[in-house]
């Protein structure tokens, strides 16, 4: 019998998981605890089955006996789970309560704490010096583009361009400072930082000569993006709540400039007096709009309009224009598949005029024989200072004065104005499942001549000099200075190599479990954090910091504390966690099985793969490989094999390159041939391809070619790959069944349901074509069923929720998973480990929470048996066929045939 088998299943209370019996003929399997709670780790000690079970709101060990089927609870621990319980087959139950190991002894009915002595050598918890320059947060460049103020493994530096001393401005290990900002007069840096415990903004002179000066207090909320006014007396910055904040740096004070509905976007600028802070917030409508907030009055104004969206807001430096992204263009590219549209190239790039008299910032242009300088009086003096800016803004008409930058709409992002330019970042379209056509550009226009040209390919940031003149970059393994100027150009590196830093690995574990701690609370989905008193589960989880040695036990730590939030998508990963890296095995898309007769491996099966499609290459089936079932392995890359020696050894290394076999007719070597192959580093695909090929063909088999079968293994690139490779051919089947069973989840189920949920609204005809077209285009007719099952999650039990809502059909198989509370990456841990919080919550259109810890319910439930898996059955999938077969037989959906051809003569009218 199969020692470990569990179910789950759904009661009042949420979800339950039970324990099975399973006999290894085939022929049943029986609940042997059928409880509403989690029973799980079954061990078997002579007739009795002993188990661990939350029945008394904390995991104890039980004991059940299948004769009496009674159950007898053995522990009674009241403030800790039992956890990870295994025996050693002679009665004894090792266990973990609260960090600390237990044996229980099923022969005396003892439980006894053992105590454990590692020695250690503390080589993974000792501080060291660490180079950091592979942990790049964020960056600044300083008012001369000289040096760069750098964020890198929870430290701000100040790093030379090329030459020079490289400073660590903080040096806290147990601190996370981030979001660095250099101030426009060069002297100060801004940047936020948890040393005192909460998120609080500080700023420090460049040298890092003075103290740090901690500007807020009092904080309670997660801080972002610090951005300098232009004569450094003023600080923006937004928090965790939508809230864009303005503190005073002499005296600390702090206002609120603006509130965004949406997430906000931190994409506030000031103008270059200081006096007024454009940023674009989001509507109702979900597009954005731009304000801008008044210094003296501590007021925002909205200045556009509500029905496109408009962002980025940038003043330009002389104060008399507010440059800004907006997306206006309005010719799609066109989906031939079923007459669609996608928005692509859509971003232009504006200008308002801020007073009635302001000039245009792009005037037309008129050349005369002789150059008319104009009126010199009031213009700078040689050598002599420009006088200050002061920025004016006429309200009235303001909307209505916007000038069409002359920028090819396209996808822009990362506007900048200086004085002779307008910088912008320029990307490819977006692709799921492939990268875009090209890598993100900054380019620049001249505001003079009105031609744009690259500075710099393949970005990840950029950064501007005060003058304007110089730009850093930031690309994949390097940060460079460029020049703003046109032509081929040798930018200077910034000198990361020496971006080194105390790490006190203790110090870091507690800075990143307070961090962690913080994100949740910040940013958990609903405020009262699902009922749970949030602080006290920071009071019992933090003690267990003494008990860390190496950075997996932390992520072990702050995966148990999340975890009580009873919450899906709650992940913790990542880290100095130092594993070796996996070596990549070469695999042949086959199955090899031992002759013992011979002592040689024979191929007994190869998958057919799809040699149309890069994903599911097959190795062996590839044009020129003569390789067939049956034949004999002899040897991998010379090395002659036998079935004492493991053929994956001799592969080891080898994914990236080819194999060479040697292989014969028969054990002895007939026919014997070398070949050369281009092996895979994993068959996953093609074992996914030879099972949805195998589902397809049951129910082309068994329905006479009349339904169509899809299987979506995600909601993410490859789901909406395989949906969109397999769902227009069969779009003329008379019923489909819809297969997202294992659905792994993502964010594309609303285009799916998009598609299956369309309603045949006419039909056409055309002489000399025999096909009748549809309006829509690409709609399906026939009646569909979804198969679902335990492991359809996320986003995978969207779809089948609203599979169910919008009456598409019935719901076959097991209810889903239950996990539909969304989340992003905020950033990395001070160390790069992750942290994703769920933010983004889940209801019904009448403003029900749904789904969540609970999952949708099929309409016609058929469990997987794992004896009728071993047969070779899927009662699950054979259930769908009937269903729609039934359909189809109830309510055929076919196309009207043409009507008789119309007369239009008048004597028929």
């Amino acid at each position: 019998q199969i020692r470990d088998f569990r179910t789950w299943k759904r009661h009042e209370g949420g979800w339950a998981q039970d324990l099975h019996i399973f006999e290894l003929d085939g022929s049943a399997s029986r609940n042997i605890t059928n409880h509403v709670r989690t029973d799980r780790d079954p061990m078997w000690f002579g007739d009795s089955i002993y188990f661990v079970s939350d029945r008394d709101d904390f995991l104890n060990l039980y004991a059940y006996d299948p004769g009496t089927e009674a159950t007898t609870q053995l522990t009674r621990h009241s403030n800790a789970d039992a956890r990870w319980a295994s025996d050693d087959g002679q009665g004894r139950i090792v266990y973990e309560l609260s960090g600390s190991l237990r044996i229980y002894d099923t022969r005396s009915g003892t439980d006894t704490a053992i105590s454990v002595t590692v020695a250690d050598d503390t080589t993974r918890s000792r501080p060291e010096v660490v180079n950091v320059s592979e942990n790049i947060e964020g960056f600044s460049a300083s008012p001369n583009a000289n040096r760069v103020a750098i964020v890198a493994r929870g430290e701000i530096f100040s790093v030379p361009v090329e030459h020079g001393v490289t400073r660590n401005l903080t040096a806290t290990p147990g601190a996370h400072e981030r979001e660095v900002s250099w101030s426009p007069d060069g002297q100060y840096v801004a940047y936020i930082s948890d040393v005192s415990g909460e998120e609080e903004l500080f700023i420090r002179d460049h040298h890092g000569r003075e103290a740090p000066r901690q500007l807020t207090r009092g904080s309670s909320v997660r801080y972002y993006s610090p951005l300098w006014s232009p004569d450094s007396n003023y600080i923006a910055f937004g928090d965790a709540e939508s809230r864009i904040l303005v503190v005073d740096v002499e005296d600390g004070g702090v206002v609120l400039a603006g509130d965004d509905a949406g997430f906000a976007t931190q994409d506030y600028a000031w103008s270059p007096d200081g006096q007024w802070l454009a940023y674009s917030a989001e509507d109702s409508n979900g597009l954005r709009s731009i304000h801008i907030w008044s210094a003296d009055s501590e007021r925002s104004r909205r200045v556009t309009g509500e029905m496109f969206s408009e962002y980025a807001p940038r003043f330009s430096p002389d104060g008399q224009h507010l440059f800004y992204l907006s997306d206006r263009m309005f010719s799609p590219q066109i989906d031939l598949n079923e007459w669609n549209y996608a928005v692509d190239r859509e971003t232009g790039i504006f200008a308002m005029v801020l007073s009635e008299d302001g000039p245009n910032p792009f005037p037309p242009r008129n050349q005369e024989a002789v150059e008319d300088n104009g009126d010199s009086e009031g213009a700078e003096d040689e050598g002599g200072e420009a006088e200050p800016v002061e920025v004016s803004i006429d309200f009235d008409g303001l909307a209505q004065r916007v000038v069409r930058v002359p920028v090819e709409p396209s996808n822009i992002g990362g506007l900048y104005v200086t004085d002779g330019h307008v910088l912008y970042v320029e990307t490819g379209p977006f692709y799921y499942g492939r990268s875009s056509d090209s890598t993100p550009a900054l380019m620049a226009l001249s505001r003079e001549d009105r031609e744009s040209f690259k500075i710099a390919d393949d970005i990840q940031g950029f950064g501007v000099s005060a003058d304007g003149k110089q730009v850093i970059v930031r690309h994949a393994g390097s940060i460079k200075r460029y020049a703003v100027s046109e032509g081929d150009q040798q930018p200077d590196e910034v000198a990361t190599a020496h971006l080194e830093a105390v790490r006190v690995p203790e110090e870091e574990w507690r800075a990143m479990f307070n961090e962690a701690w913080r994100r949740f609370r910040d940013h958990f989905y609903v405020q009262n954090m699902h009922g749970y008193d949030w602080q006290g589960l920071r009071e019992q989880y933090q003690p267990l910091l003494d008990h860390v040695a190496h950075r997996s036990d932390l992520n072990y730590v702050l995966g148990e504390m999340v975890a009580e939030l009873n919450v899906s998508h709650a992940y913790i990963a990542g880290g100095d966690l130092e594993l070796p890296d996996r070596p990549s095995t070469a695999l042949l898309g086959a199955r090899l099985t031992a002759d013992t007769g011979s002592g040689r491996f024979q191929i007994s099966e190869i998958f057919a793969g799809s040699a149309e499609e890069e994903k599911y290459r097959s190795p062996l089936t590839e044009v020129g490989v003569n390789v067939d079932v049956g034949d004999y392995l002899l040897a991998i890359n010379g090395q002659p094999l036998t079935t004492a020696i493991n053929p994956y050894s001799l592969m080891v290394g080898a994914a990236d390159g080819l194999v060479e076999l040697e292989v014969a007719d028969n054990a002895r070597g007939r026919n014997s041939r070398t070949v050369l192959v281009n092996p895979l580093s994993s068959e996953d695909n093609l074992l996914y391809l030879a099972w949805v090929q195998a589902n397809r063909e049951r129910v082309d088999r068994e329905t006479d070619g009349r339904v169509g079968y899809l299987h979506v293994p995600d909601m993410g690139s490859d789901g909406i790959y395989e949906f969109i490779k397999w769902y227009y051919g069969q779009i003329r089947k008379e019923g489909l069944i819809v297969d997202v069973r294992g659905n792994g989840g993502g964010n594309v189920s609303a285009m799916l349901i998009n598609r299956l949920d369309r309603e045949l609204t006419f039909v056409g005809y055309a002489r000399g074509v025999d096909n009748i077209g549809t309006y829509p285009q690409a709609v399906f007719t026939g009646p569909m069923v979804a198969l679902l099952n335990e492991n359809s999650a996320s986003d995978g039990d969207i779809f089948p929720a609203a599979f169910k809502e919008r009456e598409l059909g019935p719901l076959i198989g097991k209810r889903s998973w239950g996990g539909v509370i969304g989340i992003t990456n905020l950033g990395p841990l001070l160390d790069g480990g992750s942290v994703f919080v769920p933010q983004f919550g889940f209801a019904s259109s009448e403003g029900e929470w749904i789904i969540e810890n609970i999952g949708v319910e099929p309409d016609i439930e058929v469990d997987n048996p794992p004896e009728a898996l071993i047969r070779g059955e899927d009662p699950q999938l054979e259930r769908g066929i009937a269903e729609i077969e039934r359909m189809m037989r109830a309510d055929p959906a076919a196309l009207p045939p043409q009507p008789e051809p119309p007369v239009r003569t008048p004597q028929q009218r």
